[in-house]
């Protein structure tokens, strides 16, 4: 009888173990992703600088351009 406790605690336990390691794996692969994700929005902000360098570089600005067309 006491066995018959200990050895649903064991499966309990293996159970949750099996469950944390599904978990673990569905985090991983999340974590992966993401840094997958992060890589190429890098890459992508490092072309567009690229692509407009003034910009980047706190270049001059004549408040008149900035105005809206109908003034």
């Amino acid at each position: 009888m006491h066995d018959d406790g200990i050895a649903q605690r064991l499966e309990s336990l293996e159970i949750k173990a099996s469950f944390m390691e599904d978990l673990l794996d569905q985090l991983n692969l999340t974590i992966y992703r993401q840094q997958e994700l992060i890589d190429r929005l890098a890459r992508e902000v490092i072309q567009l600088r690229q692509q407009v360098p003034e910009a980047g570089q706190g270049a001059a600005r004549n408040p008149r351009d900035e105005l809206p067309p109908h003034y």
